[in-house]
């Protein structure tokens, strides 16, 4: 499964599935979003295996992506939901941050079937990873990796689209991998351990601002993600979802609700809709009191505080014209080019290195 058939189903809601099978991680790199370490919240097992069994040969999800922390710190947990996804016809990926490879390690019988299981494999590396791992080991692990999945890609991340290191560790994956290893390259941002120490300005593409009049509407609610503790989130921006679990953007939880209730509820919960046709910050200008000083972010969390803006949502959403509006935006996001959502939440000077190594309709896996 090449990256770019990914991308292409990225921003259809419920076409996916996140899990983030563990906060723990044994790196400790100084950009981590999630702040994870080895101390770091792992819960019980059941809830994960509990929502992929109710996947079924008639309502599944295209994709099952696992990541963490380091989701191959739960190897069989990873191999298992594999295993089990492929038997009713959801292919999945899984990310890593690469510890197996450090130190010249080989990987474990564990971590090695649990790689031979998944369709896609992703690569984290950066200059914060290449702290802990180098990118020697890194290559050398992802060469093993490649004779054992159908289709493997690498997740970049630098200061901005001109940062001298990654434009030279772009090029090294090129000419290592011989443009064959697509690339999805992010910009790093002020969270987690980042926020101690990024004071650059945020770049040009990040979310809006407060004074900015755009419409900027949001799909990383596109897909749900069942976080570490079995909370089930419409958004993957995990951390400021966590910190308020506001309800709009709750969907349930994994160790009582099946996929079909949560993919109905991702499909069809009308404050979703607004999210992704409109954007919360135009959400609240449209339909509420027009307070936008808390971000982006910061007013999607607090868009089900106001009861008349949900109700107005709700009754515009069912109107003819907001169903209207809501499956013109669902089309247009079916037929979306691939590099679009990179452009958008990545770097887009690099958005096309997605397509690296993709042969239209020969890619198999």
């Amino acid at each position: 499964m090449h990256l770019v058939e990914i991308l292409r189903i990225r921003m259809v809601p419920g076409a996916a599935l996140f899990m983030a099978l563990t906060r723990r991680c044994p790196l400790s790199c100084g950009h981590c979003s999630t702040e994870s370490s080895l101390a770091s919240e792992q819960y019980a097992e059941e809830p994960f295996r509990r929502v992929v069994d109710t996947f079924t040969a008639q309502t599944h999800p295209q994709l099952l992506y696992m990541s963490g922390g380091e989701a191959l710190l739960r190897a069989g947990l990873v191999r298992d939901l594999a295993v089990a996804a492929r038997a009713v016809g959801t292919r999945s990926a899984v990310v890593s941050g690469m510890y197996f490879a450090r130190d010249g390690q080989s990987m474990s019988p564990a971590v090695r079937r649990a790689i031979g299981s998944v369709d896609h494999f992703t690569a984290s590396l950066d200059e914060w990873h290449e702290r802990e791992v180098s990118r020697r080991e890194v290559f050398r692990a992802l060469h093993e990796v490649r004779d054992m999945v159908p289709a493997v890609s690498m997740q970049l991340v630098g200061l901005d689209h001109d940062d001298p290191y990654l434009l030279g560790l772009i090029a090294d994956v090129r000419r290592e991998f011989d443009d064959e290893v697509p690339m999805l390259v992010d910009l790093v941002g002020a969270a987690g351990r980042a926020r101690e120490w990024l004071t650059e300005p945020e770049p040009a593409n990040s979310r809006p601002t407060a004074g900015d009049d755009v419409l900027a509407p949001c799909f990383m609610c596109s897909w749900p993600l069942v976080h570490w503790d079995g909370t089930v989130f419409a958004c993957c921006s995990q951390t400021p979802v966590a910190r308020a679990l506001p309800d709009h953007l709750v969907l349930g939880h994994a160790a009582r609700d099946p996929w079909p209730v949560l993919y109905e509820r991702q499909r069809q919960r009308r404050m979703l809709h607004g999210i992704r046709v409109f954007g919360p910050m135009e959400l609240r200008r449209r339909f509420g009191d027009g307070d936008t000083r808390d971000g982006y972010c910061g007013t999607c969390v607090r868009l089900g505080e106001d009861a008349g803006l949900t109700a107005r949502v709700e009754e515009f959403f069912d109107s003819p014209a907001g169903r209207a509006l809501s499956l013109a935006t669902q089309q247009l996001t079916e037929t979306a080019d691939v590099s679009k959502f990179p452009a958008i939440y990545g770097s887009p000077r690099h958005a096309n290195l997605v397509r690296l190594g993709w042969k239209d309709m020969t890619c198999v896996g």
